[in-house]
């Protein structure tokens, strides 16, 4: 019977591995038939490769901007950029979901005008403060906290509110105060929660540094789109969206990885 059951798992375990290496396998060729397909449908004129590129004019862009240095100065603008406001985003989230926690009465005064600018379009908030505070990095950064910051605390607040009262009243029975409830229970109850508004911040904050450099800014990413569309140097703006998602897969498989770990110790 145990034999039995071990031959069991050994061929769930085996057909999992297979499937995984499946999925890989799988991927890699859809990948790589899109760029054979791109790459073809230009030579033989079914797409305009002034309009749409194509693989191998791209890698010269990125060759050609690669060796000058002006690409990786961009790449590191927007990349300092997004970690910064993303970092910024994490900090002041904590904090302040702790203090509507902390004061239910400022919660619910606050709770209203926080929905109010969650729901506003940050593209449309950006120019103002470029006008406000001037075309710099700091405002590039604010408009990448911007994006995230507002619906983070609600979400975050949101889980705080929701932890298991049953866990907070047996610390309160064994004498626990309120820093023993907000470290003991309510942080690590939410701990999942936060990783993922985190994984979602990383890529809105991306996107608010872009819109940021795309109304005020002479380096990064986003002032790379928006000059390669002025002066029709479409090859700039599909390679800085290429290297964009790859960035965003970046970010997003170190927070992933993280995760795994801090939740694992």
């Amino acid at each position: 019977m145990h034999t039995n059951t071990r031959s069991v798992q050994e061929a769930y375990v085996r057909k999992q591995k297979n499937l995984r290496i499946l999925i890989r396998f799988l991927r890699i060729v859809i990948l790589v038939s899109f760029l054979m397909l791109w790459e073809i449908s230009t030579r033989f004129g079914w797409l305009d490769s002034f309009i749409f590129s194509s693989p191998t004019k791209l890698f010269a862009c990125f060759y050609h901007l690669f060796t000058t240095g002006e690409l990786m100065q961009h790449i590191s603008v927007t990349l300092f950029e997004t970690l910064i406001s993303f970092l910024l985003v994490v900090v002041c989230t904590l904090l302040i979901t702790i203090l509507l926690w902390l004061n239910k009465s400022l919660s619910s005064i606050l709770e209203p005008y926080l929905v109010v600018l969650n729901s506003l379009p940050k593209s449309a908030l950006a120019p103002l403060l470029i006008v406000w505070l001037g075309a710099n990095y700091k405002t590039i950064i604010l408009t990448g906290m911007s994006v995230a910051i507002f619906g983070s605390i609600l979400n975050l607040y949101t889980g705080f509110i929701e932890t298991s009262p049953d866990k907070i009243k047996l610390v309160r029975a064994l004498h626990g105060n309120t820093a023993h409830v907000l470290f003991k229970v309510v942080l690590p109850g939410n701990l999942m929660n936060l990783f993922s508004i985190m994984k979602v911040n990383i890529g809105l904050c991306l996107v608010g540094v872009i819109i940021g450099e795309f109304i005020g800014s002479k380096r990064g990413l986003g002032y790379m789109i928006i000059y390669g569309s002025q002066v029709f140097k479409l090859d700039w703006v599909i390679l800085s969206i290429l290297i964009l998602c790859l960035i965003a897969i970046l970010l997003y498989f170190l927070l992933g990885r993280l995760e795994a770990y801090v939740l694992k110790h």
